[in-house]
């Protein structure tokens, strides 16, 4: 509880900071790029270090990859139905497709599965959710708009991602004792990731352009929040029968809020902007009550 806590505070003040300009424009370029450079780093090598693989690990990094499948099927079939623009169904896709596994996943994670289930969620951010990004993510967001991705620039994005360059030294490193110092320092330095995470999504936070976009909106979250876990558990749990705080951890994080980095994806490539934020921004604050519901459902898995 006190950890939910710590988020809700610090995401109200990112909100009031922005709304007050106490701070630069800027900031949340700044927070993600210390998450990125050095709180996600410490927290993989850390955690990714202890971690005891387990015969789930198949299920927790596929986690990713079938939600993005599901979201890529779901979108194109309602933007027949509806006549969306093609530029609506890729920002829908590609928000509804990469769950917030990290700013938000680890967070929420340590919040109600303790420092335990990082590890986990860690995996099914840095096997599933980022490589989804930068392989299908990129690709996708390259056919709804103009131009296609690369090899080499899709190689390059992976390769060189502190996370993941994180993730690829903790897996070496797993025969080796750390030193106590050195695991209080990176706990230290990892534990920034919650309060800087939430501070900066609650600075980004845009309510303005929901007229026009209320219909779409809740399509794009019903599916995020709802069906995309439901489909998840009922092919985990009654189909396959798998069980464990691995696959509780794994279909929690399907029941993220859409990436942060997506709708940054989307914005680039210009696939309708104002949606794409708003899938970002009200499905963080949703997600609140959601989570909560996913996690009670859960316990018994």
């Amino acid at each position: 509880m006190t950890n939910l806590i710590l988020l809700i505070l610090c995401f109200i003040a990112g909100m009031l900071l922005h709304r007050y300009k106490r701070m630069p424009v800027n900031t949340p370029a700044v927070l993600n790029s210390f998450i990125i450079h050095v709180s996600m780093p410490a927290l993989t090598l850390l955690y990714v270090h202890e971690l005891k693989i387990s015969g789930h690990i198949g299920l927790m990094v596929a986690m990713g990859w079938i939600v993005f499948a599901l979201s890529a099927v779901f979108f194109r079939f309602i933007g027949r139905r509806l006549d969306l623009p093609r530029r609506t169904v890729g920002a829908l896709i590609l928000t509804g497709g990469l769950c917030n596994t990290s700013y938000v996943g680890l967070p929420m994670i340590e919040a109600y599965y303790g420092h335990q289930g990082l590890a986990a969620g860690i995996i099914v951010d840095q096997l599933g959710s980022f490589l989804v990004l930068s392989t299908l993510g990129i690709t996708f967001a390259g056919i709804y708009s103009s131009g296609r991705p690369g090899a080499g620039e899709m190689a390059k994005r992976i390769f060189l991602f502190p996370p993941f360059i994180a993730l690829m030294l903790a897996v070496l490193l797993m025969p080796v004792a750390y030193p106590e110092w050195l695991t209080i320092v990176l706990k230290r330095m990892g534990d920034t990731l919650a309060p800087l995470a939430l501070l900066a999504v609650g600075f980004q936070l845009r309510l303005g352009h929901l007229a026009g976009n209320v219909r779409n909106l809740a399509i794009g979250l019903s599916f995020k929040l709802v069906l995309a876990p439901l489909a998840l558990f009922l092919l985990y749990v009654p189909l396959l029968g798998a069980h464990g705080q691995a696959i509780q951890i794994t279909l929690f994080e399907a029941a993220m809020p859409p990436m942060i980095t997506s709708a940054i994806l989307a914005t680039e490539h210009d696939l309708d902007p104002p949606l794409a934020t708003l899938m970002v921004a009200m499905g963080l604050v949703i997600s609140f009550a959601t989570l909560t519901c996913w996690w009670w459902l859960m316990r018994g898995v």
